[in-house]
């Protein structure tokens, strides 16, 4: 076996962000070609063999990769459209448009995302991606493709719908699946890209859409499925008062209830948004493990109310970030969900004990990692985990005078990101994506924006 090749990154702050949140005011990591060999404080050892690079890290920070726990790709090609809706009406509103996506437009839009959140310092990302108009190509394997182009850790939520607006849904009835080709192809794409090893780039996870949106076999069977398959589960729940209505309308129950009748709660499972969770929903979560993620900015930006991080927290439920689409959340980023999410539940009932920064950098990190399944492999930094690792520059005008580098980090201005490694590669320099063509990225999202605008009636 060919001896190790190994990165020598020096005089650094550091924030392992492991069980004992263990901090380096100057410190070492050294990377041995995909994963974290050694870090600690001061200079690295002497007489490293095959040292292929030395940073010089003056001046950053270095913690672990953020990990983004939701998202939709396709909507960076509907960005700044109904603007001032909430969920149920900004989904009416955009569905007969996101009903007309194919391929190319698919895959624009994951390289514009993925681009977007890789070049701010995310290292593990994940599509839920529900919407799939017949004849419209390989959406999966687009995405996939793009994510793998990118060169960041990836989870595919193959998401899907079978309630129309016939069946008393909100997609129309051209934009849904039936319950048979929902199964079937979230089956092939399981077997076609999911990779269980400890250093996967590409794992895929079971993802009806919503309760409004899918009938309740598809959601029974979608669990069947993921738990014969080895695989994660994952849906929206819980994100604003009038999915709590439909669901005590329709099915008698509050979505948490709703779900757990179904097989929807267990440590195999994570949420997105739950926003309007009480007592009871959140002791459920707490006891069957479910994890849950936190999308500050779009609950924000569709007015779905605050979520109880800090009582979720408390009550041991794994919380990660997530962007949310961004049709959602314009900006497309996650580092700056590291400071609204912390400022956001200050505004909640905990007022400034909600969060902390190094909390707040917890669940952009480790949180994300224990919800996608993946805590023994990435979310904080450790000798023998993966070595996906962000170089964050804090001595310039925004943060240098901020003595605390997870202070500066969270509650300052967006960070530059001088390097992101993800399984060892450098993907990122000096704010700058090393994989892809930001320019050319740009221009194709511009286009195929412009060409749904037009097959979709918008200009």
């Amino acid at each position: 076996m060919a001896a190790p090749q190994r990165i020598v990154i020096e005089n650094c702050s550091i924030a392992t962000v492991d069980a004992q949140d263990t901090e380096h005011a100057t410190g070492h990591l050294v990377i041995a070609d995909n994963r974290i060999e050694s870090l600690g404080a001061g200079k690295a050892p002497e007489g490293l063999e095959n040292v292929v690079r030395r940073i010089d890290a003056t001046g950053h920070l270095v913690t672990p990769g953020l990990v983004n726990t939701h998202h939709h790709f396709y909507q960076w090609i509907t960005r700044g459209l109904a603007t001032d809706h909430n969920l149920f009406d900004w989904l009416v509103a955009l569905y007969p448009t996101w009903a007309r996506i194919d391929e190319p437009m698919v895959r624009a839009a994951a390289q514009g995302s993925l681009a977007m959140m890789a070049r701010g310092g995310v290292t593990t990302a994940m599509d839920h991606h529900y919407v799939h108009p017949k004849g419209s190509g390989d959406l999966s394997g687009a995405i996939i493709g793009a994510a793998r182009d990118m060169g960041v850790r990836f989870t595919l939520a193959r998401g899907s719908m079978d309630r129309s607006e016939k069946d008393g849904g909100l997609p129309p009835d051209f934009a849904v699946e039936t319950l048979e080709d929902a199964l079937a192809g979230t089956e092939e794409t399981v077997r076609q890209h999911h990779d269980a090893s400890f250093d996967a780039m590409t794992q895929v996870a079971v993802a009806p859409c919503s309760p409004f949106s899918i009938s309740t076999e598809l959601l029974r069977q979608g669990a069947e499925l993921a738990r014969r398959l080895g695989v994660r589960m994952h849906t929206h729940g819980s994100e604003t008062v009038e999915e709590e209505k439909f669901c005590h309308e329709l099915f008698g129950m509050g979505p948490t209830d709703y779900f757990e009748s179904t097989g929807w709660l267990g440590e195999d499972v994570w949420m997105a948004h739950c926003v309007h969770m009480n007592d009871s929903d959140i002791a459920a979560f707490a006891r069957t493990k479910t994890g849950v993620a936190h999308c500050p900015s779009s609950n924000a930006r569709l007015a779905a109310g605050i979520a109880r991080v800090p009582d979720m927290l408390a009550a041991g439920i794994p919380v990660g970030l997530g962007v949310d689409g961004t049709a959602s959340n314009e900006s497309g980023e996650l580092h700056t969900e590291l400071r609204n999410a912390l400022l956001i539940n200050r505004l909640g009932a905990h007022r400034e004990a909600a969060l902390n920064a190094r909390q707040a950098l917890r669940l952009g990190t480790y949180g994300g990692a224990q919800v996608l399944g993946r805590a023994a492999e990435i979310g904080s930094l450790e000798p023998g985990k993966l070595a996906d690792l962000v170089l964050w520059k804090l001595d310039t005008l925004a943060h240098a005078s901020i003595a605390d580098p997870v202070t500066a980090l969270v509650f300052g201005a967006a960070a530059p990101v001088t390097a992101s490694f993800v399984d060892g590669r450098q993907i990122v320099e000096h704010g700058r994506l090393l994989t892809v063509d930001e320019d050319a990225v740009a221009r194709s999202t511009r286009d195929e924006a412009r060409r749904l605008a037009r097959i979709a009636g918008q200009d």
